[in-house]
Order: structure tokens, then sequence, then C-alpha cells
């Protein structure tokens, strides 16, 4: 195997490490978003998995049940949109800003 080769499998595994340890610190970081002026919060980790889901009693009319069903998917969504945002953020820190399919 040349050095140059070498070189290439070596830096391949440091940046699949660091991505490893990324993943992992991810899983701890959480984002929040909310709907309806703060009406539901939704609460999302770094693995895009939803935490907690928090519903203020005055959201919740038993004669509008489609309201309180958007203003959920419009939180739920959006903290999903925003954990992400910082995935890729955190990604881009080891591709050095490469977009790379199927990575994250």
């Amino acid at each position: 195997m040349s050095k140059g080769l070498g070189n290439i499998m070596k830096m391949a595994q440091r940046a699949q490490q660091q991505m490893v340890e990324i993943q992992q610190e991810l899983a701890s970081k959480t984002v929040e978003a909310t709907s309806g002026g703060g009406m539901v919060t939704a609460v999302v980790n770094g693995k895009q998995e939803l935490l907690s889901l928090k519903i203020e009693k005055d959201a919740v009319d038993p004669n509008d049940v489609e309201m309180l069903q958007d203003l959920i998917v419009a939180a739920v969504n959006e903290a999903l949109r925003k954990a992400q945002e910082m995935i890729t953020a955190e990604m881009s820190k080891v591709t050095g800003g490469l977009n790379i399919p199927g990575l994250f």
C-alpha cells in the first residue's frame, strides 16, 4: 500500500470516529419549538426523537380538536427542523461543509 493511500485511510478512520463522537453528543443535545404562542411545546434531541410534548390547558378545546392537532404538528415539525439544522452544523465540522449523501 502506498504511503498516500495509507494516510487517506487514517484520515477516513479519524473522520469516522469524530462522526461517531458527534452523534453521541447530539443524542444528549435538545432543541425546543413552540406553536400557538407557546400553547404547545415540543422538545427533540439530536437523534430526532421527540422527548417531550407540553400542551397548555388553554389549548385544549373539545370543540376544536383540529386546532390542537395542528398546533402539535407545527411544534413537532419545527423542533425536528431545528434538530436537523443542529445535526448538519455539527457534522459539517467533520466534513468541512461537504454534503455527503446518506451520511446524516
